[in-house]
């Protein structure tokens, strides 16, 4: 009897002890996590309000005008709010000064270069509307901005927009909003008129 209890503690022991070792806690922290984003239908409304030239933005855009400079009447904010994006419109005619306004742009968007991986531009020449300019794709995990644009007609109108998302930048992970936004900027340049 004592051989047969003896057994049974030994064995239930060594149940514990198993047990024991097979609840070792490692805890492993999971990375960040973000939400599914629902990106809208694409559809297109004209706008026709600025005084110099006209464009098609996304219906689930709001236009806004630049309340930081309202001395500017041709600038405007083209506002992404399931997004969580602007895109920022300046206007300047053009009077001999094209050359500072093209370098002031290109300036602008080198200025990321410290966050950058790399920054890509892409010549726009549309001959038969008048519009010739450059494209800046600003790639990087930091970047603020990660497309901005030029347009001019080299003579008298000159339209520079940059593309910024009120988020901490971490453009690995919105990358296909920027992907998604960025078909929408190219059909602003595409539609875009001077007056």
């Amino acid at each position: 009897m004592k051989l047969k209890t003896l057994f049974l503690f030994l064995l239930s022991f060594l149940v514990f002890v198993i047990i024991l070792a097979g609840c070792e806690q490692s805890y492993t922290p999971k990375p960040r996590g973000y939400f599914r984003i629902d990106l809208p239908q694409k559809s297109y409304i004209r706008f026709d309000e600025a005084t110099a030239y006209s464009f098609e933005y996304p219906s689930y855009a709001k236009i806004t005008s630049d309340v930081y400079s309202p001395h500017e009447k041709d600038w405007y904010n083209v506002e992404f709010p399931a997004l969580k994006a602007v895109l920022h419109i300046s206007f300047k005619k053009v009077n001999d000064d094209l050359n500072l306004y093209v370098e002031d742009a290109r300036t602008m968007a080198f200025k990321h270069l410290s966050k950058a991986n790399a920054i890509t531009d892409s010549i726009i020449d549309i001959p038969e509307k008048n519009i010739f300019g450059a494209v800046y794709q600003i790639q990087g995990k930091g970047v603020a901005s990660p497309i901005q644009f030029y347009v001019t007609d080299s003579s008298q109108n000159f339209l520079r927009a940059a593309l910024y998302f009120n988020i901490r930048p971490n453009n690995d992970s919105i990358a296909p909003v920027i992907q998604f936004v960025k078909a929408d900027l190219l059909h602003f340049i595409e539609t875009l008129e001077w007056k």
